[in-house]
């Protein structure tokens, strides 16, 4: 069943999170809060189960794209909640607004650019004319697997917010320098497509801004958030270094999948991308590498 309008959609969306969150609930007081990361796990997956269902529903996978945004501030809120006294509030504060901030951006950016449920990501779409059966793709690759990757970006939340119990220090700078700039640094990137694509021509290239020094600058801010969080984790217990994984897991996302993904797509439909992809650096910006003026 597709659904038609924007504002239905929407409603239809906000239903089916309230219904998600309402599972996440259940599942976590049935595991208890003895364990936060095992009590967060069954929680996401109870979460996602009935996003999945809602996905199932309506026939559209995009059911699930603010998915992403929505659930890392609910994490630092349970784990706020459940902290252990001895962690410093200044801490606490700094990282729970960080990701709030990133939040709230995220999944404002995804509402203006919302379609309503008659529309889907061209990825979905590309997925169902693949010749595979496509909900078992869409349940394991678009619900199950980005759920364990921002499970595991959000790992560091636990010490910077629950457990860390060391003072504030030069590497909580750091972090704050790095979270705070990459929210700044994608709110500008998107900002700056959004200006161009109202005024481009069909199958023109963005190569203004930050789009000039780097293909995707989004997603080097997305990154550097996952990263600010684990300098945060650092910061509060060098002991939960191993929470790397999860800005290791995403960094390897956006490199070996998604960014091969959206070059692809953007060569098929962009004349100019070729010359544009030649001179500027897909992630990271280089001295002396950008589009021509």
């Amino acid at each position: 069943m597709r659904i038609a309008g924007r504002g239905t959609s929407f409603a239809v969306i906000a239903g089916v999170y309230a219904a998600a969150l309402g599972a996440a609930i259940v599942a976590g007081l049935a595991v208890g809060t003895q364990r936060p990361l095992l009590t967060v796990a069954v929680a996401d997956l109870a979460a996602t189960a009935v996003v999945f269902a809602g996905s199932r529903a309506a026939d559209n996978t995009s059911m699930y794209d603010p998915y992403w945004s929505v659930v890392p501030p609910v994490i630092a809120v349970f784990y706020l909640a459940v902290a252990d006294p001895g962690v410093p509030v200044a801490r606490q504060v700094l990282v729970v607004v960080l990701v709030w901030a990133w939040a709230i951006r995220l999944t404002a950016n995804w509402a203006r650019a919302f379609r309503g449920l008659r529309h889907e990501d061209w990825r979905y779409a590309m997925a169902r004319d693949n010749g595979r059966p496509y909900w078992p793709q869409s349940l394991v690759g678009f619900h199950l697997v980005p759920t364990v990757q921002v499970y595991l970006g959000c790992l560091a939340l636990w010490p910077a917010i629950g457990s860390g119990e060391r003072p504030l220090g030069p590497l909580d700078v750091a972090a704050t320098v790095v979270t705070a700039g990459a929210v700044a640094l994608e709110l500008v990137a998107d900002e700056q497509l959004r200006a161009f694509s109202r005024a481009a021509s069909p199958g023109d290239t963005c190569t203004v801004g930050l789009w000039s020094r780097c293909r995707h600058p989004n997603y080097l801010g997305e990154l550097s958030f996952w990263w600010g969080l684990w300098l945060f984790a650092l910061a509060a217990d060098p002991g939960w270094w191993w929470t790397v994984v999860g800005p290791v897991a995403l960094t390897a996302m956006f490199l070996f999948a998604s960014i091969p993904m959206m070059d692809r797509r953007s060569a098929e439909r962009r004349p100019g991308w070729g010359d544009y992809a030649r001179q500027v650096p897909a992630l990271v910006p280089r001295p002396g590498r950008r589009a021509p003026r």
